[in-house]
């Protein structure tokens, strides 16, 4: 097989993403000692994806930080009385925080059991039930409307068939 074809066929990205089989592991691990090109693409690769995974990442909103410094003081206390460790906060854009914080509309943890949506969208689902009960309505009228002229219909037919000669 010619390198440039492995290289696009696509088992370095399955690797990267963790997807590859056993036999394509094994097979890129022993092609990635054996040929520098291999090695390169795959570094690229990895840095790419690494880009595209930190331009894509959102950023938890500031108390989250504070929760999980909070449960691991407290693990650390429970486990050591005698020596308590603190971990030092990484620096925080509050005005940042302050705005993401409106922009994200669910609670990732929350005591309530209940979903937060933006107001917007109550018009809609108001709008939503209400045709769903219109249609409702309309639908059982034209499906009894429909029964009574189909009886009409039969009866109908069975005097047409009483006048007409055999």
């Amino acid at each position: 097989m010619k390198i440039k074809e492995y290289l696009e066929s696509g088992i370095l990205e399955a690797y990267v993403l963790g997807s590859a089989s056993e036999a394509e592991t094994r097979d890129l691990l022993y092609l990635k000692a054996q040929y520098p090109e291999v090695q390169e693409a795959l570094d690229f690769l990895e840095i790419d994806m690494e880009r595209i995974a930190q331009h894509m990442a959102i950023k938890p909103p500031p108390e989250v930080w504070s929760k999980i410094e909070n449960n691991i003081n407290n693990l650390l206390l429970g486990e050591a009385h005698s020596e308590a460790l603190t971990i030092n906060k990484l620096p925080q854009d509050k005005n940042l925080g302050a705005k993401q914080h409106k922009d994200n509309f669910i609670e990732v943890e929350s005591a309530s059991s209940h979903m937060r949506i933006h107001k917007g969208w109550r018009w809609v689902f108001a709008a939503v039930i209400v045709l769903w009960k219109i249609f409702l309505g309309l639908s059982l009228y034209f499906y009894f409307e429909n029964r009574s002229v189909i009886k009409e219909v039969d009866k109908l037919k069975m005097e047409l068939e009483q006048y007409q000669p055999h």
